[in-house]
């Protein structure tokens, strides 16, 4: 192809984004959580990863002038027990920007191992579009593979060549659909900093003060487009002299890679309408 006609080709689109439901948290992500590839959410129990995805669900049923994407999702759930109720009050925040019930366009399916996820992956050609869905949700990744494999050269090799086919047809589906697929992913304790693969923009993580990696190794980190990373950090605040001292819990959240965004991070809190960034 010659110079000329390179330049006779229309610019390639923009790849659609779905608002975090925060502009803060857009602005971290350039505009939201991509389409058309997988990103993942890696962060210990309890510091607001399925919080996040449960946002995720009600914001992208919001008209795309708002960020969303005028769409359903669908939510696949290892961890149980399925949180409902807290699902059941995001909602309530959500409904005013909305037509319907928000929770009518939310379709939950709950996964019991990656051979399930497998099994289920190919139906998606027929459930994404007969539903409308633009949002796929597999909260966790790494509960699927929980005591499954040993720790042997062919488990591990049978267990990467899951992951290939996981990702691979996940990312078709993405791109065939432009679909926005997030996936959580838990964290293991880095017992020597050797031990952990420089991966994207740091070599190790910390959260609650332990030094941290995320699960399922280097071979799943390939899997993914991009990579966000959550963490806690306990601030004692008080008087001196004896006086007790009181702890406060802060919450952030940091891009590890990502091929359109830098290495950059901010504070963020847990409210009762959601997951809001913090301007500092």
């Amino acid at each position: 192809m010659k110079v000329e006609e390179l330049l006779l080709h229309p610019l390639p689109t923009q790849t659609p984004k779905l608002t975090l439901g925060c502009p803060i948290l857009d602005h971290l992500l350039r505009g939201g959580v991509p389409c058309n590839s997988i990103t993942e959410i890696v962060a210990e129990s309890g510091t607001g990863k399925t919080q996040l995805s449960l946002q995720l669900l009600l914001a992208a049923q919001l008209p795309v002038s708002r960020g969303g994407l005028s769409a359903a999702s669908l939510y696949l759930h290892s961890e149980f027990p399925f949180p409902i109720r807290r699902l059941h009050q995001l909602s309530f925040f959500y409904a005013p920007h909305l037509p319907n019930n928000p929770l009518d366009r939310i379709f939950i399916h709950p996964l019991h191992s990656a051979d399930h996820l497998l099994d289920l992956l190919p139906r998606l050609d027929f459930i994404v579009p007969q539903l409308n869905i633009k949002l796929i949700v597999i909260d966790s990744i790494a509960a699927l593979f929980r005591g499954e494999f040993e720790n042997t050269p062919v488990e591990l090799k049978r267990r990467s060549s899951i992951f290939f086919k996981i990702s691979s047809k996940l990312r078709f589906h993405a791109r065939k659909f432009g679909l926005a697929v997030v996936l959580t992913n838990q964290v293991v304790d880095v017992m020597d900093s050797s031990d952990s693969p420089r991966i994207g923009n740091s070599g190790f993580l910390c959260s609650s003060g332990r030094r941290v990696c995320a699960a399922l190794g280097l071979s799943w980190a390939n899997c993914v487009n991009t990579r966000l990373f959550m963490w806690r950090e306990e601030e004692r605040r008080g008087e001196e002299n004896g006086v007790s001292e009181n702890t406060q819990t802060r919450r952030f959240v940091r891009v590890v890679f990502a091929p359109h965004l830098p290495d950059c991070s901010c504070e963020f809190v847990i409210t009762r309408e959601g997951i809001h960034g913090v301007d500092r």
